[in-house]
């Protein structure tokens, strides 16, 4: 599925969206550019996964938990260079009771899970433009029910 975003804003509300149909044990793999809005995705999502504090990109520490109802396990495997770095980091621990995000995580979390949604957001080339489009791909029988288009 492909969506046209046009502002960080509407990008936030896609994210809100997306958590409506998220559950626990979820993986969701974000890739895409250096400013095309994997943050602000997240940013959404939880938001609408009511977690506590503010989800902020997690560069420097690679992992943050957020609690709420349903937490939220937010990586960024930008310095990441191979699945014993990722490995490392034990997120198959929490993988079932929490949504997993990873930004930057293309190639290297798909072995966490046969079930993920991956999320590509492509930017225009002019950087005064800030319209994204968003694409899902549903991977796993996790996903076989969930209807991508009503989001």
């Amino acid at each position: 599925m492909r969506l046209t975003v046009p502002t960080p804003d509407d990008m936030q509300a896609l994210g809100e969206r997306l958590a409506a149909v998220l559950a626990a044990g979820d993986l969701v793999v974000l890739s895409g550019s250096l400013g095309a809005g994997k943050t602000t995705l997240a940013q959404g999502i939880g938001r609408g996964l009511a977690v506590d504090g503010a989800v902020v990109s997690p560069t420097f520490v690679i992992a943050r938990v957020h609690r709420g109802p349903l937490p939220l396990v937010h990586v960024d495997a930008y310095r990441l260079s191979s699945i014993v770095e990722v490995d490392d980091l034990d997120l198959d621990a929490s993988l079932d009771e929490s949504v997993t995000l990873v930004e930057w995580g293309e190639g290297l979390v798909e072995g966490l899970s046969g079930d993920r949604l991956e999320i590509r957001i492509t930017r225009p080339d002019d950087d005064g433009d800030e319209t994204r489009t968003v694409e899902l791909a549903a991977v796993g029988d996790r996903w076989s029910n969930v209807d991508l288009s009503a989001i």
